[in-house]
């Protein structure tokens, strides 16, 4: 496996242990750039007033191409990043309480299981926990602590759970179904995330749309728009929209179910904010309204929070195929914590906690969260294609984001990776599944690898 080490570890705490200041901010259009302005270190801050309004939308054609010979992705000074394993298209990446790593293969049906020593570079074992899952990405243990006894796995359309002994590298026995049906999955989003409330009673489940805008229900008369909105105050619920562009949540057993957050279009994944207990999501925000319109989304969720979608986003900006159907939600529509430039597909999110390792990041990351950008279609030049830090201040959020892994584009037209989840390993290091090339890279301070 290749190692790529960019700087000495003498630079690490000085130069990027604290977001950069000053030319190294970008705000307003200057943040709204594409792939050829991303560069570890770079800070970027999109405010809701710099929302603009609807331009003309533009696709590109995605294109994975084969890795380049001896291309590697740029990370910060002072850190280094090796190929830790490489998978069959790997999606959602998690950390269970004993160090292993949980993955998800969504295209085959599979959660594999990665081990390797404290600090090592590569992982020593790969094991598949279980096969012939239909569509699988959301991955949790249960209950919290050092020795849970179940992995909740979330396919299509339905949450499983398996029971699980410390340290098992493969399904002991058939999984139970908690959750039998989530709701109409024929078509659109598919993918299910899940997790666990800090006191560990509350098995969260994100469920993103059916539709961009709910263009299934254009047709319907405003008489029976009407009808809807008495019935249905805050989420999207007709036909394959019903139940979905929510968060549920349930008892760990799957009973109580009920919509905890409403509005929210794809919320790809969800995880829980250290300290704060806090539920964080990534959102992708709808398509075809422009270039740079509008942002997607990283944010905290509050219970019985409505985000907007259909009818508004980023706050009471009305979505213009939606015009005049919702007075009644004008200005009740939450404002996201972080906006993303627009079409950057924000994915997996996990939180650089307070854990001690050998590949430890410096004190200055503690608490920031990161975000791996699976990037664009609906744009005339690329953007996203790489893993950014949240940074945070005293557990909150200050709006900046920085780029931190990239180097995944080629040009115009192909890209040789995708950023689609992030974990932070036992040891400290980050680890970031990259469904393009199929690798799980390991970033980490230079000097910890063994």
């Amino acid at each position: 496996m290749k190692q790529l080490i960019w700087t000495t570890a003498a630079a690490l705490t000085a130069a990027f242990a604290t977001a950069p200041a000053g030319a190294q901010t970008r705000t307003g259009l200057a943040a709204m750039g594409d792939w050829r302005q991303d560069a570890p270190g770079v800070v970027r801050h999109i405010s809701p007033g710099d929302v603009g309004p609807q331009t003309q939308w533009h696709a590109s054609v995605l294109a994975v191409v084969a890795r380049p010979a001896g291309a590697m992705p740029q990370v910060p000074a002072g850190f280094s990043v090796s190929e830790f394993a490489k998978l069959d298209h790997p999606r959602q990446i998690r950390t269970a309480p004993n160090g292993d790593i949980f993955i998800a293969e969504t295209d085959s049906g599979r959660i594999q299981v990665l081990r390797a020593t404290a600090g090592a570079s590569v992982a020593a074992t790969t094991s598949t926990y279980a096969v012939g899952l239909d569509r699988p990405f959301g991955i949790a243990f249960w209950p919290l602590g050092p020795k849970p006894h179940w992995v909740y796995v979330a396919e299509n359309n339905r949450v499983l759970r398996y029971a699980y002994s410390f340290g098992d590298l493969k399904a002991a026995s058939a999984p139970q179904v908690i959750v039998g049906k989530i709701s109409d999955t024929s078509s659109y989003h598919t993918t299910r995330d899940l997790a666990v409330s800090a006191d560990g009673k509350t098995l969260f489940l994100s469920v993103e749309s059916g539709s961009n805008v709910l263009e299934n229900s254009i047709h319907k008369t405003p008489e029976e728009t009407k009808i809807w909105a008495a019935t249905h105050a805050l989420g999207a619920a007709w036909d394959r929209d019903a139940d979905r562009a929510d968060i549920l949540a349930f008892d760990p057993d799957g009973g109580g179910g009920h919509v905890f957050a409403t509005g929210i279009r794809n919320c790809v994944s969800i995880t829980v904010q250290p300290r704060a207990g806090a539920l964080w999501c990534a959102v992708n925000e709808r398509d075809l309204l422009g270039d740079d319109l509008p942002p997607d989304y990283v944010t905290s969720v509050r219970a019985g929070g409505f985000y907007g979608w259909p009818w508004y986003y980023i706050g009471n900006h009305e979505d213009p195929r939606r015009k005049g159907e919702r007075p009644d939600l004008a200005g009740k529509a939450i404002v996201p914590d972080v906006l993303v430039q627009a079409h950057s597909a924000p994915l997996g999110i996990t939180f650089y906690d307070t854990r001690a390792g050998v590949a430890a990041y410096p004190a200055g990351y503690r608490g920031d969260a990161f975000v791996a950008l699976h990037g664009s279609w609906n744009r005339g030049q690329r953007t996203g294609y790489k893993l950014v830090r949240v940074i945070m201040k005293d557990g909150k959020p200050t709006g900046d984001y920085q780029d931190f892994m990239t180097g995944f584009v080629v040009d115009d037209k192909g890209v040789w990776g995708r950023p689609v989840g992030v974990t932070v390993a036992a040891d400290g290091a980050l680890l970031a599944a990259d469904d393009g090339s199929g690798i799980i890279w390991r970033i980490a301070p230079i000097g910890t690898a063994k």
